[in-house]
């Protein structure tokens, strides 16, 4: 009885797995085989874009009023709210729309000169992410389209632990093995069911900080966990300034040149100000394209004073959590190594649902095959 309630089981998951393969497996193949690429954008785009280096020079940066004011020159109504420093050998850069159509701009950071104008939606890169992230749909649907087939994705990875998983220690061996000098069917069988086990934990990381990504409430909820559901007040800032008067260029120019003061070894800074309401916002990464291990400031949008500080060290576990979610989903956190193993179980996550429907495929054609009546001479 007992074995036989086991058999149901197995067999239920079975189905499910195969319904959830069936239905999620094209995006997840989309999915896997864009984040593959995406993974090494950075390297890619510094062998494709030559504007990305500029020439080192030992002198200091423009301040980011300068860029800005160059912005209006050119794009009167552009937004310039926000400018990012990379390191001495690299430009700063602003994100922006022109009528309507996103643009990043590049500047030389020593003399403020506008290098490169670059129109997000012809660029490769930003079409891949763009399909990574929304399969090339409006937003908000691509988001849905894409978070509910990383859902099913995750449900999949624990139905196929649960279905492969050996019953008993003798039989482990055999089921973590591809027979290779099986037939194809056996082999293609083989590699879904080893492949598939032996990438699960850290697809299921990839998969799990891709909805953190996609998200707000996967996202809070790296906060929750990394905080063991404590509330942590003072990771908290407040964001109302009164009578701060309008928008002043020396603040903020103030706030970028005390951050870097703050901290000198950083290799990328930004400076933001939203609004005259809001205080100016700066963050220092220890290194240049790796968005971790990020320090905050907080700035008076009218005078430029430091209004409060925010170390990484001093951050809390769930804000550090939430932080390192994008190097945890591309593999960025752990440096070359860590975007090496992203890729290659990406690119194996791209290979179960070809796999898998191989392994339907035959199973299905087996059926037919035994149920056709003989046809009589």
């Amino acid at each position: 009885m007992k074995k036989k309630k086991q058999h149901s089981f197995k067999k239920w998951i079975g189905r499910l797995h195969l319904w959830l393969g069936l239905s999620s497996g094209i995006i997840v193949f989309i999915v896997a085989l864009t984040g593959c690429i995406f993974v090494f954008h950075d390297e890619l785009k510094d062998l494709a874009y030559d504007w990305r280096k500029v020439e080192l020079q030992h002198k200091q940066f423009a301040k980011p009023s300068e860029i800005q004011q160059k912005i209006k020159q050119f794009y009167p109504e552009a937004d310039a709210s926000m400018v990012v420093y990379q390191n001495r050998e690299r430009p700063a850069q602003v994100f922006t729309n022109i009528n309507g159509v996103p643009h990043q701009l590049y500047f030389n950071p020593y003399s403020a000169e506008l290098v490169h104008v670059q129109n997000l939606e012809e660029d490769f890169f930003s079409l891949i992410e763009d399909l990574h992230m929304h399969l090339l749909l409006p937003e908000q649907t691509g988001k849905q389209v894409v978070g509910i087939s990383t859902i099913v994705f995750v449900l999949m990875l624990i139905s196929g632990i649960i279905l492969w998983w050996p019953k008993k220690k003798k039989h482990i061996s055999k089921n973590f093995s591809i027979k290779w000098n099986a037939r194809w069917r056996r082999i293609n069988y083989d590699w879904h069911r080893v492949t598939g086990i032996y990438i699960s934990i850290i697809a299921l990381l990839i998969a799990l900080t891709g909805l953190g990504i996609c998200y707000e409430w996967m996202h809070e909820s790296f906060y929750a966990v990394g905080n063991l559901w404590q509330d942590r007040p003072e990771d908290q800032v407040s964001e109302t300034i009164t009578n701060s008067g309008a928008l002043n260029p020396a603040a903020v120019d103030s706030a970028f040149l005390q951050t870097k003061n703050l901290m000198p070894q950083s290799g990328m800074l930004f400076v933001w100000q939203q609004s005259p309401e809001k205080p100016i916002v700066t963050g220092a990464y220890p290194e240049s394209l790796e968005f971790d291990h990020q320090s905050n400031f907080y700035f008076h949008p009218g005078s430029g004073k430091l209004l409060q500080s925010k170390l990484y060290s001093e951050k809390s576990r769930g804000l550090k959590l939430q932080e390192m979610n994008y190097g945890l989903h591309t593999g960025q956190y752990l440096g070359l190594a860590g975007k090496i193993i992203a890729f290659t179980v990406s690119l194996f996550v791209a290979g179960l649902p070809v796999s898998g429907c191989m392994i339907w495929w035959g199973r299905r054609n087996k059926k037919k095959k035994k149920t056709a009546k003989p046809v009589l001479a």
